[in-house]
């Protein structure tokens, strides 16, 4: 077995027994990540000496008796998470060269725990995209190719593409991620991973990059759904930093994993049976609900009546939160400045932000300012946040009825980097069946379930009431085990 072949439990189990050390475990992710990263492009930065030294620490503390939770393990952290003495870009330009001095509390966390870091993973510029395309230091590339066209590259799913691509590579064992529509779930379903968005408020914003601040929340990639609950127990937790923090109890989600759902109620919300959904990701959510009937739940149709307004309203929401945070890139406090001699303050924010933003985030703040700006803030914000209320309401009245709602995790596996990048509307409809979660503070997990015609992943989505990630988990772990998806992608032939 290659070091690299351990789950985050089974690499634990390992490492307990002393079957590998965690300096072992680590020297094989970074010879992989040098294999392998020249192509996939999933590390913005490798920090491989300095992992080597916190896997030296970490085997030191184990041999005393004070392992933590996480101790020894080799994780990704997505570049939107400041790192003390590491470089964070949030793979823009603008802060090209920005190094924190001070450790965002869910990196603290897994610290915290033992884990050892191996760098900073790339990501959609500021965590705006559906495709890991708009970073500033190039595309990620998807491991997984199509069987009848293995040379063309796949897109990994975005913002999150980087750390899906290293997790699914094995150039990680889990990684850290952000979700604000979807950049969890959307790109660990196109690598064949898991990846849980858990409920606003479970995982503390502080010290990450804001995109859209009342959508934003941290959360885990891993290969399955057991390694995700692990790292979930150690990222999470109340933040008195953080006033959108909330302050309930962080139980043991792995153990949820393996509950089973006899007698829960499952709900199919007949608002996500889109036109035009590919046959196969029909074929998958059925097989899912089959599953889960064969394991002892119940199965009932729900109806989240104002889901269809869940996309345009997203995308007046999220755009106006990005402008107001993104003004604070202005080339005075910090981060990178573009100014000509004699040069007076407006031109040197114009020519700042001119070229430190891409233009996907210059779309953006654009929209934002423009639904936020004098004449246009009642009829496009205004009745946004009201729609927002209504799909909130709509799932309140749903969880009477079931305990969870299963649906697909994105409309299509995987598509080529050269396909749909011309069309932003196109692109922003990756996220149809994932935003309403974000709009609503839902935890959602992704699972992998299936291949389709060209032997790539496709994913399942598990919605669930607020703070109740151990249902999630629950049923998460049940469709795991009726998929038994083992497949592997290409780069790791």
């Amino acid at each position: 077995m290659r070091p690299t072949d351990y789950t985050i439990a089974g690499g634990l189990r390992a490492l307990e027994k002393r079957e590998i050390s965690a300096v072992e475990l680590t020297e094989a992710y970074v010879k992989a990540i040098e294999a392998h990263n020249p192509r996939l492009n999933a590390y913005i930065t490798v920090t491989g000496e300095q992992a080597l030294a916190e896997a030296r620490a970490s085997d030191a503390r184990r041999a005393k008796g004070e392992a933590g939770a996480l101790e020894g393990i080799p994780l990704g952290i997505k570049d939107l998470f400041c790192t003390a003495g590491t470089r964070t870009t949030a793979a823009s330009r603008i802060l090209g060269d920005f190094v924190p001095p001070y450790e965002s509390t869910v990196s603290g966390n897994l610290k915290r725990d033992g884990a050892v870091f191996l760098g900073k993973l790339n990501l959609d510029e500021f965590a705006m995209g559906s495709a890991n395309t708009t970073s500033a230091f190039g595309p990620v590339e998807n491991p997984w190719s199509r069987a009848n066209d293995p040379t063309k590259r796949l897109v990994p799913g975005g913002s999150s593409g980087g750390s899906a691509a290293a997790v699914a590579a094995r150039l990680a064992m889990g990684a850290t991620a952000t979700d604000t529509g979807g950049s969890i779930r959307q790109p660990a379903a196109f690598c064949g991973i898991a990846g849980i968005k858990p409920t606003y408020g479970r995982c503390s914003r502080w010290g990450i990059v804001a995109y859209a601040s009342s959508l934003d929340q941290a959360g885990p990639v891993a290969r399955n759904v057991e390694d995700c609950a692990i790292l979930l127990r150690s990222m999470a937790g109340f933040d008195p930093k953080d006033s959108t923090s909330a302050n309930v109890a962080v139980p043991d989600f792995a153990a949820a994993c393996a509950r089973g759902v006899k007698g829960l109620r499952i709900g199919v919300p007949a608002e996500y049976t889109l036109p035009g959904l590919a046959p196969e990701i029909e074929a998958l959510w059925q097989q899912g609900f089959a599953w889960l009937k064969d394991a002892g739940a119940e199965i009932v149709p729900i109806s989240l009546p104002h889901a269809k307004y869940a996309l345009p309203t997203y995308y007046v929401v999220a755009p106006a939160e990005a402008s107001s945070n993104l003004a604070r890139y202005d080339g005075v406090r910090f981060g990178a400045r573009t100014a000509e001699r004699d040069s007076d303050l407006r031109d040197l924010y114009e020519r700042t932000r001119a070229a430190g933003f891409g233009a996907e985030v210059r779309r953006r703040i654009m929209i934002g300012t423009y639904v936020l700006s004098a004449g246009y803030y009642d009829a496009y914000y205004l009745k946004a946040q009201k729609v927002r209320a209504l799909i909130a309401r709509d799932f309140a009245e749903a969880w009477a009825k079931v305990d969870a709602i299963l649906t697909p995790a994105t409309p299509t596996s995987a598509f080529a980097m050269d396909e749909r990048q011309d069309d932003p509307v196109t692109m922003y409809l990756n996220d149809v069946f994932t935003v309403t979660a974000n709009l609503a503070g839902l935890p959602g997990l992704s699972v992998p379930a299936g291949l389709d015609g060209q032997g790539l992943p496709l994913g399942l989505q598990v919605i669930g009431k607020p703070f109740d990630e151990e249902t999630v988990f629950a049923v998460g772990g049940a469709l795991e085990r009726a998929a038994n998806f083992t497949a592997t992608p290409q780069v790791m032939a």
